[in-house]
């Protein structure tokens, strides 16, 4: 085999960086994925677990090592958010490819700023938004832009359950980012004109538990999400409603279900029943990932790269805003 065949072959080495909960998930399926160089994490405790997983994955409590090793192409970072800046800005100073777990940073003066060092040193930032991932809605957007359901009227979004409150984010940020993520994919990054946000803080003050959040698009369209962590059953959903019909997703079971169903110009009701036309769960996760690895390996066009991230957080930050003058009214 050529060397070029075998580099073509061989994915990217990764370090991850940050190897708690959510950061084992991310270690475990680049390792499986053959991509997976070595872990930084500064915890001795986690260290030991992370250790027991890989024993032959070379562990460092010392990020710098990562940064310095000429052997590592990219870095997937799993910390708090707080320090996604500090230790994303480090790795591209190093000319590491970078993935950074949802959200890109909690500021969005630091996001659009890992955006531009990106861009400057010629290097991936790629966003951990999951939920892109999900088949489901990759199968969701070639629908809704095959005009299946006709023109967008409505879309509702709801993130709800008994969940862990956060001391540091309110629940838009923590639950509704997903949500915010689908919404702007699925719409091709259109750009909302006005927002309206209402959040009630129960638990903490100044942390929302329970957040509602309205955005209006140029077009017409408007979309409504509702996002808690102080409800009393788990909700994950998305509806769409088009001038031509709707459509339900069910993010637990993941089913799409079309219903053709509306009110005509004489507003009287139309039903021709529905049908579920999708069923079906992926591995989120692992695509996200292997898309990454793509990306670095080909030059795919990343769908989930910093300019999104950067989108987010300015959105989320923007919301927090309305919230804190409504507060301060």
């Amino acid at each position: 085999m050529a060397a070029t065949e075998a580099d073509e072959a061989t994915p990217p080495r990764c370090a991850v960086i940050g190897a708690g909960g959510w950061g084992r998930n991310l270690v475990r399926n680049l390792h499986e994925l053959g991509a997976l160089h070595s872990i930084a994490e500064p915890d001795a405790a986690q260290r030991e677990l992370v250790h027991s997983l890989c024993p032959e994955i070379p562990i460092t409590a010392d990020p710098q090592e990562v940064y310095n090793d000429p052997q590592v192409r990219a870095v997937a970072i799993a910390t708090p958010v707080a320090t996604h800046y500090t230790v994303a800005q480090a790795a591209l100073n190093a000319d590491k490819d970078v993935f950074v777990e949802k959200p890109l940073t909690s500021d969005a003066q630091q996001a659009w700023a890992l955006v531009r060092q990106a861009e400057a040193k010629g290097r991936l930032l790629m966003v951990g938004h999951l939920l892109l991932f999900q088949p489901a809605i990759h199968w969701l957007r070639t629908f809704l832009a095959a005009g299946h359901i006709g023109t967008l009227r409505s879309i509702h979004q709801e993130r709800l359950g008994l969940g862990r409150a956060r001391d540091y984010e309110n629940a838009l940020w923590c639950l509704g980012t997903h949500d915010v993520a689908v919404q702007r994919f699925l719409l091709n990054g259109a750009t909302p004109s006005a927002m309206r946000v209402q959040g009630q803080s129960v638990l903490q003050a100044g942390i929302e538990d329970d957040v509602y959040l309205h955005l209006d698009y140029p077009s017409g369209l408007q979309s409504h999400l509702h996002c808690s962590w102080l409800w009393p059953e788990k909700r994950r959903s998305l509806t769409i409603i088009g001038s031509e019909g709707m459509v339900a997703y069910d993010e637990i079971g993941q089913t799409i279900q079309h219903h053709r169903k509306g009110i005509n110009t004489s507003l009287e009701n139309v039903d021709d029943g529905a049908e579920t036309v999708y069923r079906g769960h992926g591995q989120p996760l692992r695509l996200e990932l292997e898309h990454f690895l793509d990306c670095i390996q080909h030059g795919s066009a990343c769908e989930s790269d910093g300019r999104f991230g950067a989108g987010i957080v300015d959105l989320l930050e923007q919301a927090t805003n309305q919230l804190r003058r409504a507060q301060d009214a």
